[in-house]
């Protein structure tokens, strides 16, 4: 019987373990399926184009998995025609069932394979751009309409609340799509090419599409900054990220974009730092399959000059980056870093290759592609003539483009130019504490300028400073080209990277970063008995906190008593008194000094951060907080109202109130308790209690006492007349139960109790 069971378990996992797939596996190609009962349902897609609507399908099967009455529409501008038999498709999954996502994605975006001929153009794209700098996820599905296969499309990851809270740690603020909103081209004067109009935020209103709820005005201050007040350029904007942006568009002619005739197709979206951040979109046209040019005249896309458009009068950010001494040669250092790394070395010919394995099958069955399969099959290296918008514009095959573009890059003069060597780099301690200082120091040869990037926190932007080589910065003696700085270790995390430049050109270590760094592991005291607390519990949040991707879900905080921080590291939090190891704090998890943390317990284990693998009820229940085999902190708490915090008061402190949330700051002791109105104090122990509970109060006074279930049935109602007694609980299921004791005034205080058994 036992084996039988086993094996049952078994098919049950292999079976739910095939749709398990990561959404967005490259290795994968995963079966999409649109049910629509109108059987006119592309005439009511095109018709809905004009006004950009959703019809609504019946479902949607991701993988085997239905997901009801999802939200479907067309989209593109040259992309998307009526006569198309295969046109781009945007899913909403949550357009009507605003809790309805697959593996947390609530949109898919669906690319039809227009204008390329190789099909792998776009997922290629985001797989060398992920080496550089945050960007979609990308890879392709086979979509069927009512049983019917429409064909394989790529499928790339939405920028949307979720990317900008998974990558920028804010998912509710300022939000922009970087696309005329009637769409770009010929017969439209609107561009997102970030030139100054004037203050009025208005006159930006048909370039840029706001996808949040507010943040024209923080628009309109980058625009003005960028072309009015450079100097100040990087309290406004990731410039790093921009420079990779630029440098990748230059490097793999990806015109459609900035750094083509229309200026578009990126996000701007504000980050934890108090910027927007770049992130590029739409690469169905890079690899020089772009028709419309540079905005600058004629040009060859095997000899696009990484310098294009730097004196444009229609390119605002590239100039005014170009015109920077040092923003140039990081520029230019990024360029020969994708160009060295990705392209001379022919590593990404190793991906393409992997890519069209993957789908090569699928493509022969494309009923409805653009391209013939034997195109498809010599499009690495042999150039086709296709239709769409430009008419028999020719599309280059991808390795002969990039064969030529870096025959190219090794002539030119830009790109040449010689730039200091990082020999060695290091830090005088590699295993600090927390709050202490060493120096990080670097080796170079042929610099002018050395400068140290670093962050105490992964999600705080870089701080770039000078080196010294003065010999008073750990750096041994002045002019012996060993440059030193030294850093207080006072934060969560050390990440940090090097830059040197002279005249000429620059050079990172590593050479990815900012989006690679160096690191230097901070050695905290780990936790014990006592150092940590439960100190706040929402367990029915509406609007009280917000997590990075704009949910609001049950949250704990944590508070740290001591005056260090503390390394959670082998923590676990549990709602279940018989697990204590149900969820362990992910590796180097740190709570500064004094202060406190917040877990979300939602059992999302898919989002960024920290997500338990349970979810706590408003009808009350469990929190267990310790080493897996020590119960450190147990909070047991009754039924909870909607946004009031189970907080302690004061912070830290013994006694728990029914309080306003202050999530991240001190408890709001003197708000929302009835608690503090009563004379006496309750105590319950042992909680939770297996057979026999005593209840102290603290006074002798004639007390009623009431006990209930979590379906309101009294388990125990009788009088007390002393302030000691014990009740017998073996009789009871397991559970959460709410304890009132009344007073003779009528004053009355509620306590959660757990009862487990042995």
């Amino acid at each position: 019987m036992n084996n039988k069971i086993s094996l049952l378990f078994l098919l049950i996992f292999i079976s739910l373990s095939s749709f398990a797939q990561n959404f967005y596996d490259r290795a994968t190609i995963q079966t999409i399926e649109i049910f629509f009962s109108a059987a006119n349902w592309d005439a009511q897609l095109d018709a809905a184009v004009a006004s950009d609507a959703y019809i609504i399908a019946d479902s949607a099967r991701i993988n085997g998995i239905t997901l009801d009455s999802v939200g479907v529409k067309y989209k593109g501008n040259s992309s998307y025609n009526a006569n198309n038999n295969k046109n781009p498709i945007h899913i909403e999954l949550d357009y009507i069932k605003g809790s309805q996502d697959y593996q947390g994605y609530t949109d898919v975006k669906l690319q039809n394979g227009y204008q390329d001929p190789s099909m792998i153009r776009e997922v290629l794209s985001y797989a060398i751009l992920e080496q550089f700098m945050d960007c979609s996820k990308a890879n392709f599905a086979n979509v069927y309409i009512n049983g019917t296969l429409r064909g394989l499309y790529s499928n790339a990851e939405s920028i949307n609340k979720k990317f900008n809270g998974d990558h920028y740690y804010l998912s509710n603020d300022s939000f922009f799509k970087c696309n005329p909103t009637g769409g770009a081209g010929p017969g439209t004067t609107a561009s997102p090419d970030l030139k100054y109009i004037n203050a009025d935020s208005s006159s930006y209103f048909s370039s840029y599409e706001l996808k949040s709820d507010f943040g024209w005005t923080r628009l309109v201050d980058l625009i003005n900054t960028l072309n009015n007040n450079v100097s100040l350029l990087e309290s406004k904007l990731d410039v790093d990220r921009a420079l990779w942006m630029l440098a990748f568009n230059n490097v793999l002619v990806n015109l459609d974009s900035y750094s083509g005739a229309f200026r578009q197709n990126y996000y701007l979206s504000w980050d934890l730092n108090n910027r927007f951040v770049p992130t590029v979109w739409d690469l169905n046209m890079s690899f020089a399959g772009f028709p419309g040019g540079t905005g600058s005249g004629a040009y060859t896309a095997t000899t696009l000059d990484p310098m294009s458009n730097s004196t444009s009068a229609i390119h605002p950010l590239i100039v005014k980056l170009m015109a920077n001494p040092m923003y140039k040669r990081m520029y230019l250092a990024h360029i020969r870093t994708i160009v060295q790394e990705i392209f001379i070395s022919q590593e990404y010919l190793t991906t393409a290759n992997s890519i069209r394995t993957t789908i090569d099958a699928a493509v022969q069955a494309d009923p409805y592609k653009f391209f013939t399969y034997a195109q498809y099959q010599t499009s690495l290296t042999t150039a086709v003539t296709g239709g769409g918008m430009g008419g028999g514009s020719t599309i280059p095959g991808i390795q002969a483009l990039m064969d030529a573009r870096a025959t190219y890059f090794s002539t030119n003069s830009n790109y040449l130019l010689a730039a200091p060597l990082i020999s060695s780099f290091g830090a005088s301690n590699t295993s600090p504490n927390f709050n202490q200082s060493i120096y990080i120091t670097a080796t170079c040869v042929n610099e002018s300028s050395v400068y140290l990037g670093y962050r105490l926190n992964h999600q705080l932007k870089f701080n770039r400073v000078q080196m010294f080589d003065d010999g008073q910065h750990g750096d041994g003696a002045a002019g012996d080209h060993i440059f030193g700085f030294q850093v207080t270790l006072s934060g969560t995390a050390f990440e940090y990277y090097i830059y040197a430049e002279n005249s000429n050109a620059g050079l990172f270590s590593p050479t990815r970063a900012e989006h690679e760094y160096h690191s230097i592991q901070i050695n905290f005291p780990f936790c014990t008995n006592g150092n940590v607390v439960i100190n706040e519990i929402v367990s029915s949040n509406s609007s009280s906190l917000y997590d990075s991707n704009g949910e609001s879900d049950d949250w704990i905080e944590l508070y740290n008593t001591t005056s260090s921080a503390i390394n959670l590291s082998g923590m676990y939090l549990s709602d279940d008194a018989i697990n204590l190891t149900l969820w362990p704090f992910p590796l180097g998890t740190i709570i500064p000094a004094n202060s406190y943390l917040i877990v979300w317990c939602d059992d999302d284990l898919e989002q960024s951060g920290l997500h338990t693998n349970f979810k706590l009820s408003s009808l009350g229940d469990l929190l267990i907080f310790g080493n897996g085999a020590i119960a450190y902190n147990q909070v047991a708490f009754g039924i909870q109202s909607t946004d009031i915090a189970y907080a302690r008061c004061p912070d830290g402190g013994a006694s728990f109130n029914l309080v306003n949330p202050t999530p991240n700051a001190n408890n709001n002791c003197m708000a929302g308790s009835n608690e503090l109105e009563n004379s006496f104090e309750l105590s319950l122990f042992p909680n939770p209690v297996n057979e026999t509970l005593t209840i102290q109060i603290s006074d002798s006074k004639i007390y009623e006492i009431n006990i209930y279930d979590l379906q309101g049935r009294i388990v125990l109602e009788k009088q007390f007349f002393s302030n000691l007694n014990t009740v017998s609980t073996s009789a009871w299921n397991n559970g959460i139960y709410q304890v009132k004791i009344t007073d003779f005034e009528g004053k009355s205080i509620n306590k959660a109790l757990v009862k487990i058994s042995k």
